[in-house]
């Protein structure tokens, strides 16, 4: 077995070399002779019988991936799709924009533990709120700007009640409202009427949420 793992692993250097070869012209003969060879080689040990299965019985049939390798390699997949969607840095009304929200809802879906399911609520509130600002700073389309104010609102809302019942008294709860406030307040200027009541609304209900000094 370790034979055949090192003629493979051969091989993968043998194909690595070959795609780092500029285009346009095909490997040397020499280079072909060797990647021939080592495919051979490791064909015939992998059709070779093991010595201890030289008669092969009844054997038992493949069980089934464990539900929970399953569940990993679902969230392994999303948070590298997370992870590709978010270079392209999309705010509402790019073509990338909808799968980049599909894939943070999936993310967000997929956390069992509720501090952390709703600490992901609170970074989307966070996104929606840096979308608006780059919007404003844009073209302040009306239409694209509400919907993200709503959702923003939907996040914000959704992320403090999961936290302020798993965790009543946790400072990140005032972090994010100051956070937030900064972060929203100096759009009021640049919104006017039902985006500019829904962001008044917006902050009115976060400024709740910050601690009193003192």
């Amino acid at each position: 077995m370790k034979r055949a793992r090192r003629s493979r692993e051969r091989v993968l250097d043998h194909l690595t070399e070959l795609s780092e070869r500029p285009l346009g012209g095909g490997p040397d003969p020499a280079f072909r002779e060797r990647l021939r060879a080592e495919l051979a080689s490791a064909r015939a040990l992998d059709q070779a019988p093991s010595p201890r299965h030289a008669r092969p019985a009844h054997r038992r049939p493949r069980r089934r991936r464990p539900l929970l390798a399953q569940l990993a390699s679902a969230g392994a997949v999303v948070t590298l799709l997370l992870s590709m969607v978010s270079t392209y840095q999309a705010v509402p009304g790019d073509t990338l924009y909808p799968l980049k929200r599909a894939a943070e809802s999936t993310l967000v879906r997929l956390t069992t533990d509720d501090v952390v399911r709703a600490e992901r609520e609170l970074v989307s509130a966070k996104t929606r709120a840096k979308e608006v600002a780059q919007l404003l700073g844009e073209s302040g389309e009306g239409p694209l700007v509400g919907r993200t104010l709503k959702e923003m609102e939907q996040s914000t809302r959704a992320g403090i009640t999961r936290l302020e019942r798993v965790e009543p008294r946790s400072p990140k709860i005032g972090k994010f409202a100051e956070s937030q406030k900064n972060m929203v307040e100096p759009m009021i200027e640049k919104l006017d009427g039902d985006e500019q009541d829904q962001a008044v609304g917006y902050l009115d209900y976060i400024e709740g949420l910050v601690p009193p000094s003192g």
